[in-house]
């Protein structure tokens, strides 16, 4: 998930990688609290990143990704995992 993130060539490309690797999960019915941790687990190593070491597409990339499992998280965080 985070090369596809990377190497993404487009924004919209970054949610269409994030929108897929979701409905994977839930059409394959992974638990919630999975869900959630594959989230949390995502979004910790994109904020981990160094902006010093990525080129712009890249950095641009890892910031739409952030906002985009931030909100998710939201969405599937415990008590709040939705069906």
């Amino acid at each position: 998930m985070i090369d596809k993130i990377l190497f993404a060539r487009s924004q919209e490309e970054v949610k269409r990688y994030i929108d897929a690797a979701l409905k994977a999960l839930i059409q394959n019915q992974v638990n919630g609290h999975i869900i959630a941790r594959f989230i949390e687990k995502i979004l910790s190593e994109l904020e981990s990143f160094n902006p010093m070491n990525k080129d712009a597409q890249q950095w641009s990339n890892i910031k739409m990704a952030i906002i985009l499992f931030t909100r998710l998280k939201t969405e599937y965080s415990p008590g709040m995992i939705a069906q």
